[in-house]
């Protein structure tokens, strides 16, 4: 565990490292989504297995998330896409980087890919999408149903949640709802600066997004694969928003697929066992 300190904010980041003396394939950095998620949701899905098979691995809270520091403010999209090339840089991380993002994560992923483009090797996006001006317009409107449930409401949503899960999920709901009660970070996010269609279509290098069968965001795969020139998409039937955590064997055979082809220049077969 360590805490980096860019000046601006102080982050929690964990490093999984090749088995020693093994010389790194590549850089895979992991990032979040938000609220009830933080790094930990990578210890037991993807980051063992990347490191397994030679990449040097770096996952970090996002700011206002699990042991990084929660500012009042300052909760752009922009702020968390200057912290990932802060934290690339404090790391002192050299070339390119392959980067996985869940839900926002892949958010994040898609802004640093384009002001980055040089320092971005591949994206590998689950359940998410850029940011767009719908995608604004969905924030606009699914935040205020987290005004209600998590802050008007805290006690009734968190005593429903300990009562239908375990106490771990309670305790992230718990965090979660301090974030959205005590910052800004509920009219920050739907306030973002949006990346328009040509930014979007600059994004040159691989992307491989997967999405759950039953998600609403599913209808995003058509999309990419029109507006961006090396996409692919992957379905996951039977799964919603939360494929990481439902299926992570499937997501983790795709992960590897995915990284070690694009590592070595080519795509592999992108074939998963069931999950």
């Amino acid at each position: 565990m360590a805490t980096l300190h860019t000046g601006d904010i102080s982050l929690h980041v964990q490093r999984l490292r090749p088995s020693k003396g093994r010389a790194p394939i590549g850089t895979a950095l992991l990032l979040h989504g938000l609220f009830t998620d933080s790094l930990a949701s990578y210890y037991f899905t993807l980051a063992p297995a990347l490191a397994a098979v030679g990449f040097d691995v770096v996952m970090y809270d996002h700011r206002g998330h699990g042991r990084s520091d929660r500012p009042l403010s300052g909760y752009h999209l922009d702020a968390f896409i200057t912290d990932l090339d802060d934290v690339i840089s404090h790391l002192g991380i050299s070339g390119p980087v392959h980067l996985v993002g869940n839900s926002y994560g892949g958010t994040v992923a898609f802004g640093y890919a384009v002001r980055r483009p040089e320092r971005t090797s591949s994206l590998l996006v689950i359940e998410s999408e850029p940011a767009t001006e719908a995608w604004a317009r969905k924030m606009r409107c699914l935040f205020p149903r987290i005004t209600t449930e998590l802050c008007e409401d805290e006690a009734r949503a968190l005593s429903e949640i300990t009562s239908h899960y375990d106490p771990r999920t309670a305790r992230l709901a718990k965090s979660a709802a301090r974030l959205a009660r005590e910052t800004t970070i509920l009219q920050d996010i739907p306030a973002s600066t949006v990346l328009t269609e040509a930014q979007i279509q600059s994004v040159s290098c691989p992307v491989l997004a997967v999405y759950g069968g039953d998600g609403d965001l599913v209808a995003q795969a058509p999309r990419l694969n029109a507006l961006l020139s090396d996409c692919r998409t992957t379905i996951v039937p039977g799964h919603e928003h939360s494929v990481l955590i439902e299926a992570p064997k499937l997501l983790r055979a795709l992960a590897v697929s995915w990284l070690c082809g694009t590592g070595t220049g080519t795509h592999g077969s992108l074939e998963t066992e069931d999950s």
